[in-house]
């Protein structure tokens, strides 16, 4: 697996060119995305220099020793050094998520439980937003359908970071996040305090650095303009501006109305649409590669119960990874990281083991 790194090596040197042309920083998206490669392949090459390191000092250590049993005390701990310096250029190496570094559309749709869901909804988008600002992501709520006690039916968030380390980004952390969540408590309308059970669904999208990575024929869309209304489906606007598009090859649909500006919610339906169409791209070519399918704790399967957050026992459980924990409150307020990293961690393990396989 090491040889590899002297070709990433070339690559790096290269990169490093290019990011020194004007002309590629005149192109923001290309600008961007050969700044990820280049922060993703200098990790890599700071972890060989330094597994290189470790090795030229266990054999200084093992050869003076031979001489001097003073070094040979130094010696265990240099081994462990190198191991360790082995297994983090080992991890470093693993095939990475060519969209780790993008930005990410995410959508908290309420399921089975009415009201209870809708309120749950709200919990959830709340919990991404601590989130999102404990790792100093910028989110911008781009619509809305509220439900009538106060939660929503339907929320849609976009959460941006300008980290360049793919690592760091937005898709790399909550690109798990997709799937069933189901909670247990007692809700607030119930008054013989029996306890709920209830779903709410989260789906998750890399969003598109640039209109034209994906391209969409504008013969290819239906767009119909009307009213926007509010909870009950009173309106709440006098003129036609919400946006409802529809992308005919893929029967994708995406309305809009947050905003009180038909243009805007116009400009707002197209970055989920472009998120949409990419993410259907990348799951018919995960259908077609059953290999990497199997490697990834990710599912495409949208229907998948991957969390339970059981507020009377303060439990949080990770269906996916095993990860349980009592500290529900903690979580419910953005403390994400422990279950995020389990998913990580789990993910990385499987790709490990996929890489033995073929080796």
């Amino acid at each position: 697996m090491f040889e590899s790194v002297k070709t990433l090596i070339e690559e790096h040197k290269d990169l490093q060119d290019q990011l020194a042309d004007p002309a590629v920083h005149a192109d923001p998206a290309r600008s961007k995305k050969i700044n990820r490669r280049y922060a993703e392949l200098s990790k890599i090459i700071a972890a060989y220099n330094a597994w290189l390191e470790a090795q030229d000092d266990l054999a200084a250590a093992r050869e003076l020793a031979k001489e001097d049993e003073a070094f040979a005390a130094e010696v265990p701990g240099l081994e462990e050094g190198l191991a360790t310096a082995q297994e983090k250029l080992r991890r470093l190496l693993i095939p990475r998520d060519p969209d780790d570094g993008r930005d990410v559309i995410m959508e908290i749709k309420g399921g089975e439980g009415g009201a209870e869901s809708a309120l749950f909804a709200a919990d959830l988008l709340r919990m991404y937003l601590h989130y999102a600002e404990s790792k100093g992501w910028k989110t911008e709520l781009l619509e809305r359908t509220e439900s009538d006690l106060g939660g929503y039916k339907d929320v849609q968030v976009a959460i941006k970071s300008n980290a360049t380390d793919p690592s760091q980004g937005v898709w790399a952390h909550l690109k798990y996040e997709g799937g069933v969540h189901r909670v247990q408590r007692v809700p607030a309308t119930e008054s013989q305090g029996r306890i709920h059970t209830s779903t709410t669904g989260v789906l998750v999208f890399p969003e598109v650095d640039a209109p034209e990575e994906v391209e969409i024929s504008q013969n290819d869309l239906k767009i119909d303009v009307y009213r926007s209304s509010g909870p009950g489906g009173q309106s709440v606007n006098t003129t036609d501006s919400a946006v409802r598009i529809t992308h005919l090859p893929t029967g994708i649909v995406v309305a809009m109305q947050n905003e009180k500006s038909q243009l805007q919610n116009r400009e707002a339906g197209m970055r989920v649409l472009r998120a949409r169409i990419l993410a259907r791209q990348q799951e018919e070519q995960a259908e077609l590669d059953s290999a990497k399918r199997k490697t990834q704790i990710r599912t495409m399967d949208r229907s998948e119960r991957i969390r339970t957050y059981n507020f009377p026992e303060n439990r949080i459980a990770d269906h996916r990874t095993g990860y349980k924990a009592y500290n529900l409150d903690a979580v419910i307020n953005g403390a994400l990281d422990p279950l995020i990293e389990s998913a990580i961690q789990a993910d990385e393990e499987a790709r490990l083991a996929d890489i033995g396989d073929t080796n």
